[in-house]
């Protein structure tokens, strides 16, 4: 029941669609510009960087704020399978980001989600999803490759931490259960992004800048979604 709770919790949380509120506070609706897509890299690419970075803060705040949240209901009394919660309360925001009932479960793509969930589950694992995405995103720009390294790479440092009694107080049963939840988003993940893993192995997936500008122009809209679909 408990872990039910959690994913609940998650799951209002993540319905804070901050992107759009953003969007509708400037007038527009995010949903109908650039690829139509409600999260960091639209409003970045749409509304321009300091835009992307809000965005990206929101998103990346509301995750943190379920599992501390769930860290303090749940801390004591479930110490032991704490990480575990916390991966369920993840796994919540982040469905709630992507699938909001009432933008008929058309959202995001969970990675300022899951950049929320990763900053509040362990230091350890902060280090590895900076890495993994800010070094292949500042050497080639694309969004999409970062995010699917980072999810592939976690993935990998879960199981080896989870093996070597990194959650000492976890039964065998337990850390499976946990690779579980996680193998379960990598796969979201994946899946969200079929469209940009196509045009990656193709080598026309769009680039997209920090400190340029990555602003879809009007006139542009209609090429940028036939061009990237559901981005």
């Amino acid at each position: 029941m408990v872990r039910v709770i959690c994913l609940l919790i998650g799951y209002i949380f993540g319905l804070f669609q901050t992107a759009y509120f953003y969007g509708k506070a400037h007038g527009i609706d995010i949903r109908q510009h650039g690829s139509g897509n409600s999260g960091t890299t639209n409003a970045l690419r749409v509304l321009g960087t300091k835009a992307g970075l809000i965005v990206f803060a929101g998103d990346c705040l509301k995750c943190m704020a379920a599992v501390w949240l769930v860290r303090l209901l749940f801390g004591e009394s479930y110490h032991n399978i704490i990480y575990l919660l916390c991966l369920y309360t993840g796994a919540g925001a982040i469905l709630g980001h992507n699938y909001p009932f009432y933008m008929n479960f058309k959202g995001g793509k969970g990675i300022a989600a899951t950049a929320g969930m990763v900053l509040s589950f362990h230091p350890y694992f902060i280090i590895t999803g900076v890495l993994l995405f800010f070094i292949p995103f500042f050497t080639t720009h694309y969004v999409s490759l970062g995010s699917l390294l980072v999810y592939a790479g976690l993935m990998i440092q879960l199981v080896i931490f989870g093996q070597m009694g990194f959650f000492a107080e976890m039964t065998q049963g337990q850390l499976i259960e946990m690779y579980i939840v996680f193998g379960f988003l990598l796969v979201l993940a994946y899946w969200k992004h079929r469209e940009n893993i196509k045009r990656l192995i193709h080598g026309n997936e769009r680039k997209t800048y920090l400190f340029k500008k990555n602003k879809v122009e009007v006139e542009d809209e209609k090429s940028e979604k036939r061009a990237y679909g559901k981005d």
